[in-house]
């Protein structure tokens, strides 16, 4: 059985108030910020957003409970990281914690990636 098309992401919760910021740093690294409330690939955004936020918030059992009316991002690799469906190298990944780490204070994580379906890309919008 074949998987289906997905991609990698990493699922971040970030302070809305600095969502705007961040997405600027990580564009600069071809990386694209996906808020889950409004990504083209949800079928009910908001209710997909409250899941994703509850599942990470509760998971850290009061840990993460700032960031309990955070916005929840996916933060997917461009094509200048090579195949967005295969391995995400270890280039790739640094620069995305660098960007992350550096706005640490301002959302919550785990490192290491999940699979959605794939997200087009800006320039894939235009087609």
């Amino acid at each position: 059985m074949r998987r289906a098309p997905h991609e990698n992401v990493a699922t971040v919760l970030v302070e809305p108030g600095r969502l705007a910021e961040l997405e600027l740093a990580l564009v600069a690294h071809d990386l694209w910020v996906w808020p889950v409330a409004t990504a083209p690939i949800c079928v009910d955004g908001p209710r997909q957003a409250f899941q994703v936020r509850r599942r990470l918030v509760e998971a850290q059992q009061g840990r993460w409970d700032c960031a309990a009316t955070w916005v929840p991002v996916w933060v997917s690799f461009g094509e200048s990281w090579g195949q967005r469906d295969g391995i995400v190298t270890w280039q790739a990944r640094k620069a995305l914690y660098t960007v992350l780490d550096a706005f640490a204070e301002h959302l919550r994580y785990r490192r290491g990636l999940g699979g959605v379906a794939p997200l087009p890309l800006p320039r894939d919008r235009a087609s």
